[in-house]
């Protein structure tokens, strides 16, 4: 079996091929990365026990690029993405032209070698002022132009639902360590601030609003999952491990004896919002997601020590 990764260097990525073994009768893996973080570190010491590894350096906006892979591809797992959602209101044509062009190429690609591909989307698309959503949810409320994009990806892929075979997971913030971790998100960047000794940035009145939070663990635990199970069903799950507000990942951190500083600042996105995400649909497959939004801010508070 053969598959593919785009992004396979960030955040999700870097975890994900250090766990390779984990995912049956995998013989060959395509990592494509633009190399733009510069995380090549990534690949040394994978220790993959019978597992071919192809590295390519590339922008995916160039199509021509992916007709070169002559092997079979059984599956792709999409993860290359500009997922800043806060700095997309600065950038959104770049980020349109960049995530939804790419993702066009990519579903192409899988029509064309009848692949099937793992699709990353957002629980961000949510943001309605309700106590409980799902993936029944008609109505969409995405918070920002990156929340747009990844709906304009899930109505591409319904479009072209008779062509291709897919799962989509709407993903929670993530949360913990890996090689290519980023600190743009709430979670990792509210740790690091706290190291740092600087002011905890809160967007409006987001303290006591709940979000949807996604252990990295988890993160890659489902996808392997999806994939050890054969499950591309054209279906959307939530993958979330917990919903939690603002208030309650700082008493996180404070439970390892950090003082913290707060600052109140004006955002478009995270100030008006509370909702929570169920992922009951997802529990229904018979995944066990064990790990802990807490545990994760221990980790990470306990790598950024040792640097600073």
């Amino acid at each position: 079996m053969n598959i593919l990764i785009t992004g396979a260097l960030g955040q999700i990525g870097s975890s994900l091929i250090s766990r390779l073994n984990e995912i049956k009768n995998l013989k060959k893996v395509y990592i494509i990365d633009s190399l733009r973080s510069n995380n090549i570190n990534v690949l040394f010491k994978l220790n993959l026990k019978k597992i071919e590894i192809k590295f390519i350096k590339v922008d995916l906006i160039n199509k021509k690029i992916l007709s070169k892979i002559n092997d079979k591809i059984d599956y792709v797992i999409h993860l290359a993405s500009i997922t800043n959602a806060e700095a997309s209101f600065k950038i959104k044509k770049i980020l349109f032209q960049n995530n939804y062009g790419i993702f066009k190429n990519i579903v192409n690609f899988c029509i064309k070698k009848k692949a099937k591909l793992i699709h990353l989307s957002s629980t961000s698309v949510y943001s309605l002022k309700s106590e409980l959503v799902d993936e029944s949810l008609e109505k969409l409320a995405p918070q920002s132009p990156y929340a747009e994009e990844k709906v304009l990806e899930e109505k591409y892929l319904n479009k072209n639902q008779k062509r291709i075979k897919f799962i989509t997971l709407r993903l929670g913030t993530i949360t913990g360590v890996s090689k290519g971790m980023r600190f743009h998100t709430a979670v990792n960047k509210f740790c690091l601030n706290t190291i740092l000794r600087e002011n905890i940035p809160i967007w409006g009145n987001a303290m006591k609003l709940h979000r949807p939070y996604l252990s990295l663990k988890d993160a890659v635990k489902t996808i392997i999952f999806f994939i050890n199970k054969k499950k591309f069903d054209n279906e959307i799950y939530n993958v979330i491990t917990a919903n939690y507000t603002v208030e309650e990942v700082l008493n996180f951190i404070k439970k390892n004896k950090y003082k913290i500083k707060t600052k109140i600042i004006k955002s478009p996105i995270l100030s008006q919002f509370s909702f929570k995400v169920s992922r009951k649909k997802l529990d229904q497959t018979g995944l066990i997601l064990s790990n802990s939004i807490e545990g994760d801010v221990k980790s990470t508070l306990n790598l950024l020590k040792k640097l600073y």
